[in-house]
């Protein structure tokens, strides 16, 4: 479509042209003087030539240029929401899992504090269990040399 609209202003764009250029030729006179036919020999020549340029390379039409400026702006602006988006999906993702990480770091710091409590029970009932046998211990010592009971410790000095 932009071809079609471009071929529609290619003759204008001739025309204008031509027009500058008649207009600037030092032959020009607003006057009636001029005979039919009679800048044909001078003028000829510069419309040939701009005949020749308009049918092998035409200058780019401003519009033209313009939209295709146009279009290559909205592909990369295509492109950067395109990256926006893509980054967005990202962050929704990173963001799941650190959902995730934290519902873990919340399960493990529970187990943590019951592993905590447990092993500190065990020691209590490791700590309590060693006095008991130390304890024992002291009183097997002490009924060697006291009898069972302790109650020849005192008495055997004054008999």
């Amino acid at each position: 479509m932009a071809d079609d609209a471009a071929g529609r202003r290619m003759p204008f764009a001739f025309l204008t042209d031509l027009q500058r250029k008649f207009i600037a030729a030092p032959s020009y006179s607003s006057s009636d003087e001029t005979p039919a036919y009679g800048l044909q020999g001078s003028f000829g020549p510069t419309i040939s030539a701009l005949m020749d340029t308009y049918n092998t390379a035409p200058p780019v039409d401003e519009l033209a240029r313009a939209q295709t400026e146009l279009n290559q702006v909205k592909d990369i602006m295509v492109q950067n929401v395109e990256q926006i988006l893509s980054r967005g999906e990202r962050i929704e993702l990173l963001v799941d899992k650190t959902d995730v990480m934290a519902g873990q770091a919340t399960a493990f710091r529970r187990g943590a504090r019951t592993v905590r409590r447990q092993m500190w029970w065990r020691n209590s009932k490791i700590l309590a269990l060693s006095f008991l046998v130390g304890l024992i211990i002291l009183w097997i010592i002490a009924a060697q040399f006291c009898g069972a009971g302790l109650n020849h410790c005192g008495s055997s000095s004054k008999s």
